[in-house]
């Protein structure tokens, strides 16, 4: 099967072309540039559009802007392709790309988003010591983390990537596109201030 993934959850956005579990090709950019990735990951394969048979999306926890626009540009490819597509946790993601390690995002407002899915302060985190935290979370709050005795690998390290090539594997349930949720661990803003 033929898949398109990617995840525009974090600051650093992944894209990934995956056929029959064989990466085809692979991109990290922003959110921004997810059409232009994904242009750039077909031509490399001399794969047309319309060869595509799912897509593998982000949902989240992460960004609110960014996941949005991931799941609005699945949905577009999709009912433009006729074709499937599936949600993928970005903490599952990260988890599968870190054997042992727990997966940290930055929730921005100096809280994390970690498996649960849940959203709390970094030092409600409560780690075994030597625990390996990987994410652009762990990144951010890494001296507090340490401090906790966990540790966290270089800023640099591929573990810190929710690699979109993992989104092709995990992805199951294929369907409807319009029916892939982004996965929201907290009220938006502008619901919390209505009350």
């Amino acid at each position: 099967m033929l898949i398109l993934a990617f995840d525009t959850a974090t600051e650093r956005a992944t894209s990934a072309l995956v056929a029959d579990g064989e990466v085809l090709g692979e991109r990290v950019s922003r959110a921004s540039t997810l059409l232009e990735d994904v242009d750039a990951l077909l031509r490399r394969a001399g794969v047309q559009a319309t060869e595509l048979e799912a897509l593998a999306l982000g949902v989240g926890p992460g960004s609110f802007t960014g996941t949005r626009i991931g799941l609005a540009v699945g949905r577009g490819l999709a009912l433009a392709l006729g074709i499937p597509a599936a949600g993928v946790s970005t903490l599952a993601v990260l988890a599968a790309g870190a054997p042992g390690a727990r997966a940290v995002i930055d929730a921005r407002r100096r809280e994390i988003f970690v498996a649960g899915p849940l959203v709390l302060a970094p030092a409600e985190l409560e780690v075994e010591p030597g625990t390996v935290l990987v994410g652009d979370g762990a990144i951010r709050y890494r001296e507090l983390l340490e401090t906790a005795g966990a540790e966290v690998p270089p800023d640099d390290d591929e573990r810190h990537l929710p690699r979109a090539r993992f989104h092709a594997a995990l992805a199951r349930d294929f369907g409807s596109a319009e029916l892939v949720e982004p996965l929201y661990v907290r009220q938006p803003d502008a619901k919390a201030a209505a009350r």
